[in-house]
């Protein structure tokens, strides 16, 4: 996947893991640092990670968090406590929050990894969406922590890069569903502008919208927002499609992901833009490119002796190799079950200096390179060059910073990979070849006589008409129910169970303690047939889909045409996109056999 989006620093949100579900191949990534952020009481639920290439960036701190109460591992210290030369620095100090939610709250959800390099200090964001109202309160806190911190850290004379899924359209521009969002929610253009996560997040940038007076303590921007600044009128410039209303073909959405730096970086960036052709998610990558080299008070620095601790590089040459002993406590790599282990996949592969991977890769691995670039990525839909992303991690957003190999540096964003499926017991799919024979465990204690027995009773009653029981001697009773009419066109009745079974042309020649399979197997497709779909407008075979909406109709299916929305977001008559055909599945009695 890295070699892919030719980063540095690589940024995922929403990577919907457990602790516990680390794997090497995402912790002992040669050549890679980690340092996640993963919610502390909602499992398999939103979490944040950030990838550092060591060869060519290593970051002096890192914290996890926004408003800096959590602890480092092994430590009962809050970041906000540690020693000044050990703390990110920039915490909400006291009345700077409203205090609608608790700072613990904000930070228990694995929203934010905060590394801090020579340069600048780069946060690592998957920020609430707005889904119902009962997290509201909760989204504009976190949004308002988020502010308060960055200002903070641009006041200490710092320099700041935000990046991630802010879940935030900052204006009209930025997206192809404004008008539907405000005829939908009976709202003018003014009050969408208003919308309280939308108010901070345009007080927080250059170029922002915001309607009146500015609030109090954010009268002046301190954010850059690149895409922008490389493509300021720039229309369908979208990160991110509805799925389940297959929008993106027609390029149907909105821009949610963003790079952000302070005013003193702006000039560092040679590019940015998204990278909408790269499939993998719902989202797409968007990436900032930094200059190999930088103006830094009057004079030219290379980029990479302000990406790494004093004495790595000089002049962009390296002086010594990046080492264990350079693992910050939040690297994920100090984890126990990690620490000072390699993957087992480097017991057979060589490494190359600088950090490359070797000869071969697993196919689910994440692979190394030395080129350099900055990516900030967030995946649901896979595509095959992701293959590996969607095996590394599932259900995935990432964001990153790098630079390409012998190219200005860039930064990306977005990119989320999809859960393995699992049965509906919760097991894994290899589950599922479990050998059709295994008796159970009732049966597998009771006497050889008593099984024999139990072969003979071929027939019992059953409250739907009838049953059928088989043995085989690789199988335990199998008791198959069929409706009353199938049942008395296939067994003789209950009450009779001692008499053969009848062949199917009611003949008297009897079939001993069996029924015939082709009959069953009729009888099965009559009830369980693939339904014939009807034909839209289109005269293609339509999609079934189910109704979620509460109401009546709640839980109901419903055919309508295949094809995607087209840039109207509605169905549209005499088109390409998606017509209005809508039929309900209960109105839809064709079958076939």
């Amino acid at each position: 996947m890295f070699d892919i989006l030719e980063a540095d620093i690589v940024v995922m949100q929403e990577v919907k893991i457990q602790r516990k579900d680390l794997q090497d191949d995402m912790v002992l990534v040669p050549g890679w640092d980690v340092y996640f952020s993963l919610p502390r009481h909602k499992k398999g639920y939103s979490g944040v990670a950030i990838y550092t290439r060591n060869a060519t960036c290593a970051p002096v701190r890192a914290e996890e968090g926004v408003t800096g109460v959590l602890t480092p591992p092994q430590s009962s210290t809050k970041f906000r406590d540690l020693p000044e030369d050990q703390r990110i620095g920039g915490y909400p100090m006291p009345g700077q929050l409203s205090g609608n939610v608790d700072e613990l709250e904000l930070d228990s959800e694995g929203r934010c990894v905060i590394l801090e390099f020579p340069a600048f200090v780069l946060l690592g964001v998957y920020s609430p969406a707005n889904r119902n109202e009962s997290r509201h309160n909760f989204r504009v806190a976190f949004l308002e922590a988020l502010d308060v911190r960055i200002r903070n850290l641009v006041a200490s004379g710092k320099q700041v890069i935000l990046t991630g899924d802010l879940n935030v359209i900052r204006s009209e521009i930025d997206s192809t569903n404004v008008a539907e969002c405000i005829r939908k929610e009976g709202m003018s253009l003014e009050e969408w502008k208003a919308v309280p996560s939308r108010r901070i997040f345009n007080h927080l940038i250059f170029d922002g919208d915001v309607s009146g007076q500015r609030d109090e303590g954010r009268e002046i921007p301190v954010l850059w927002d690149l895409c922008r600044c490389f493509h300021p009128s720039r229309q369908g410039m979208n990160t991110c499609w509805d799925t389940k209303r297959n929008t993106r073909p027609a390029n149907n959405g909105s821009r949610i992901d963003y790079i952000l730096c302070s005013a003193g970086l702006k000039s560092w960036f040679a590019h940015a833009d998204i990278q909408q052709g790269l499939m993998g998610s719902d989202h797409c990558p968007v990436f900032g490119m930094l200059a190999d080299v930088v103006h830094v008070e009057g004079r030219h620095v290379s980029i990479k002796d302000m990406m790494n601790p004093p004495g790595m590089f000089s002049d962009g040459e390296r002086l010594r190799e990046w080492s264990h002993r350079d693992s910050l406590p939040l690297s994920a790599r100090l984890i126990p079950e990690f620490d000072r282990r390699q993957s087992i996949r480097d017991m057979f592969s060589r490494t190359a200096s600088g950090g490359q991977q070797s000869l071969s890769q697993k196919p689910g691995s994440i692979p190394s390179s030395s080129s350099s670039a900055t990516t900030v990525r967030k995946p649901d839909l896979v595509s095959k060059e992701d293959a590996n992303a969607s095996e590394i991690f599932p259900a995935t957003t990432a964001q990153s910073l790098a630079s390409p190999r012998k190219r200005s540096p860039a930064v990306t964003t977005t990119f989320r990979s999809t859960k393995r499926p699992r049965q509906a017991d919760g097991s894994s799919s290899a589950g599922a070849n479990a050998q059709a024979g295994q008796r159970t465990l009732q049966g597998f204690f009771k006497p050889v006589g008593q099984r024999h027995q139990d072969t003979a009773e071929t027939l019992h009653q059953s409250p739907r008409g009838g049953a059928v029981a088989t043995e085989s001697p690789t199988a335990s009773t199998v008791t198959t129910e069929l409706p009353a009419q199938d049942v008395q066109n296939s067994v003789a009745p209950a009450e009779k169970s001692s008499q053969p079974l009848l062949s199917p042309d009611r003949s008297a020649s009897p079939v001993e303690n069996v029924f015939d399979p082709i009959e069953a197997k009729e009888s099965w497709s009559r009830l369980l047939g693939k339904r014939v779909p009807p034909r839209c407008e289109h005269d293609e075979p339509c999609i079934s889909l189910l109704t979620k909406k509460p109401g009546v109709n709640c839980g109901r299916s419903f055919y309508i045409c295949r094809r995607p929305l087209g840039p109207s977001g509605e169905k549209e008559h005499g088109s390409e996109w998606r017509c209005g055909t809508f039929i309900w599945s209960s109105d839809w009695s064709k079958q076939s056999m």
